[in-house]
């Protein structure tokens, strides 16, 4: 099987779909990075979910693979690895990941490229890479950091340790904790919420909280400064704005 992206109702489920474990092969980043583009191509994905399946998120590379891959040959993929997550990670729209059991090295760092992070209670997130004689190679140095600070992040990394739900909820690495059973679905309960939302201000939202956590705050704001002046071009501004003033806040239906 190999991940495929299922749209329903302005929401996109990309699926790692590669049981039992959805271990992250060559061929599994490069189809991510295709759907990544997918998604954010196409108009009627509005939201993005990242699911693994009901029992594993993704436990990460695959090892077999990698083990007979010699420096040479990593020098000439990493590149590539790094893109197929920011791949994921790029695409202008909310995107949230549904974590069911283990989300390890890449399956972690696959998490972290989401906007948003839901847990079961029983999930289990970390960087394991050192225990191989690695560090993470898919952004797990530089988004977990970001996400949790460094420290924590250090931490994680140094130990290769796994995280539960419920430290990673305390620490910020996940958002929610719900029951295993409930994962997808309040994964896909916040998407629906997002699909009524007006397109472009959540992709200018997106944009200018990425571009300030990741440069100076001039920068930051000049790039609010520019997407909010340019928002009022759009007829979703003035069906916002009208509705508001006629009756009152949450009521408007964007295009």
């Amino acid at each position: 099987m190999n991940p495929r992206l299922d749209v329903a109702d302005g929401v996109g489920t990309l699926r790692l779909d590669r049981p039992p474990m959805n271990a992250l092969d060559t061929d599994i980043q490069n189809r991510l990075k295709d759907l990544a583009e997918e998604a954010t191509a196409r108009d009627d994905v509005r939201v993005v979910i990242i699911y693994g399946g009901e029992k594993v998120f993704a436990a990460g590379a695959d090892i077999k693979e990698m083990q007979h891959m010699d420096h040479t040959a990593m020098v000439l993929r990493s590149r590539a690895l790094q893109d197929c997550f920011t791949a994921v990670a790029r695409i202008p729209k909310p995107v949230v990941a549904a974590i069911t059991g283990y989300a390890l090295g890449g399956g972690c760092e696959l998490a972290l490229c989401a906007d948003y992070r839901i847990a079961g209670e029983s999930a289990r997130l970390g960087q394991p890479e050192i225990l191989l004689g690695l560090i993470p190679g898919a952004g797990g140095t530089q988004r977990l950091p970001r996400l949790v600070g460094p420290s924590k992040a250090k931490d994680i990394i140094f130990t290769g340790r796994q995280v539960k739900a419920s430290e990673a909820l305390t620490i910020g690495l996940v958002d929610r904790v719900v029951p295993d059973d409930e994962v997808y679905t309040e994964a896909h309960l916040w998407a629906l919420t997002l699909t009524r939302g007006p397109a472009l201000a959540l992709r200018a939202a997106k944009e200018s909280v990425d571009t300030g956590v990741e440069t100076d705050i001039n920068t930051g704001l000049a790039v609010e400064r520019n997407w909010f002046a340019g928002l009022f071009a759009t007829e979703d501004r003035e069906r916002g704005m009208h509705s508001f003033v006629a009756e009152g806040p949450g009521k408007a239906k964007f295009r």
